[in-house]
């Protein structure tokens, strides 16, 4: 073996010593990075849920998604069945929590409108029917909402009693707290998720389910 071939050969292990290094370094910065980045997307619980935000499923579950929705907002609708699906796979694991995040405009009053259902027990019935409906009433033009109103009257609303529910103090007080988190937040879109605490993002229906079953196996 002559010199040259000697130096060839040192010169390619240092190269691969120090190929092997930088990937062994790439990784653990990379995982520092997801471990940051992991902290700091959690927030405080306190913003995430208050005592007035509707939720289905139990308080102590051991999984705990929150939606900031828009009743106008088409994707919400499109994911509407999506959460639905999440919450008949796991009744007893997972505890929805739901938050007002009026983005569009009408959508206030859209919320007057389940805040009055809620007051009645017919929140979900009412919910359903909206977006189920929404392209009736959440028009691009403005919103008819005179139709969302006769849509929540189908779903059993006893649409009298809500039309002086629709200003109590308590449900512009929901409304008022409800923006002030979506605003401290930071959320800029709808549908927002929130698994245990950490904002998803780049979600998909499949990964939103994905996510929560991993959630769930893993609690």
């Amino acid at each position: 073996m002559n010199r040259r071939t000697l130096l060839i050969g040192a010169s390619a292990l240092g190269l691969a010593a120090f190929g092997g290094g930088a990937f062994v370094l790439s990784r653990r910065r990379k995982a520092e990075a997801e471990a940051a980045a992991g902290e700091a997307m959690a927030v405080d619980p306190a913003l995430l849920i208050r005592p007035h935000s509707p939720s289905f499923g139990p308080a102590d579950a051991p999984v705990t998604l929150v939606e900031f929705f828009d009743p106008s907002c088409e994707a919400c609708r499109a994911y509407h069945p999506v959460v639905q699906e999440i919450r008949r796979q796991f009744p007893t694991q997972v505890r929805v929590v739901l938050r007002y995040t009026v983005f569009h405009e009408g959508s206030d009053e859209a919320v007057r409108i389940l805040e009055a259902a809620r007051m009645q027990d017919k929140f979900e019935p009412v919910l359903d029917a909206l977006l189920e409906q929404q392209p009736g009433w959440a028009l691009h033009d403005g919103p008819d909402l005179d139709v969302a109103w006769e849509i929540a009257g189908g779903a059993g609303l006893d649409l009298d009693k809500a039309e002086s529910d629709r200003l109590f103090p308590d449900i512009t007080g929901v409304l008022n707290q409800d923006m002030a988190d979506v605003e401290a937040l930071g959320i800029r879109q709808t549908p927002t998720f929130f698994l245990n605490g950490k904002r998803l993002e780049n979600f998909s229906a499949e990964s939103l389910i994905a996510d929560v079953r991993f959630a769930v196996e893993n609690s």
